[in-house]
C-alpha cells in the first residue's frame, strides 16, 4: 500500500514540476521529476527538527511525513533538504534535516497545503517537537537531496 500512495505522489509530482525541469535543463543539479532550486542565500535555514511520535500512531505518522517531505522537494524550488531518520532503539524518535534556500522560501513551505494537511493531520500524534537551528561548519559543503524515481 505504501508503494501505490508513493507512485501516486511521484506521479502527482512529476506533473506538478515538469515545465520547471524542462525550462531548465541546463542546470546540473537538476534531477528527474524534482524542480529546479534555488541557491542557498544569507538568510537560509538549516534546521534539525526532532520530533517523538506517539508508538500507536508511527505507521499514520510516517504516511504524512513521507508524503509531505516529497511533495516538498519535488514542487518547491526553495525546499533543499528534507532527510528524515528514525532512532534505531526507538523509531518514534525522528529526525529531520532540513534545508531552505531563504526565510521567504521557508514561508512558503508552512503556509503550503501539503504542509498545512501534514500540520493538522499529526497534530495529536507528536508527543514533543524540537526546532533546532544549525550553523554549518563549512558553508561551502552543499547538499543534493532527492527523491529517485521508482517503479
Amino acid at each position: 500500500m505504501v508503494k501505490t500512495i508513493l507512485g501516486a505522489l511521484s506521479l502527482l509530482a512529476m506533473l506538478s514540476c515538469s515545465t520547471a525541469v524542462k525550462e531548465n535543463t541546463a542546470q546540473p543539479d537538476i534531477q528527474p521529476g524534482m524542480c529546479a532550486k534555488e541557491p542557498m542565500t544569507a538568510d537560509g535555514i538549516v534546521r534539525l527538527s526532532k520530533i517523538e511520535v506517539f508508538p500507536q500512531y508511527l505507521d499514520e505518522y510516517m504516511k504524512y511525513a513521507t508524503e509531505v517531505g516529497e511533495i516538498s522537494l519535488r514542487t518547491e524550488p526553495g525546499v533543499l533538504t528534507m532527510y528524515a531518520v528514525g532512532e534505531k532503539e526507538n523509531p518514534c524518535k525522528i529526525t529531520i534535516l532540513e534545508t531552505y534556500a531563504s526565510q521567504e522560501a521557508y514561508k512558503k513551505h508552512i503556509a503550503s497545503e501539503h504542509f498545512q494537511k501534514y500540520k493538522q493531520g499529526t497534530l495529536h500524534m507528536v508527543k514533543s517537537l524540537v526546532l533546532s537551528d544549525q550553523t554549518p561548519l563549512n558553508p561551502a559543503n552543499k547538499l543534493n537531496n532527492f527523491i529517485q524515481q521508482t517503479e
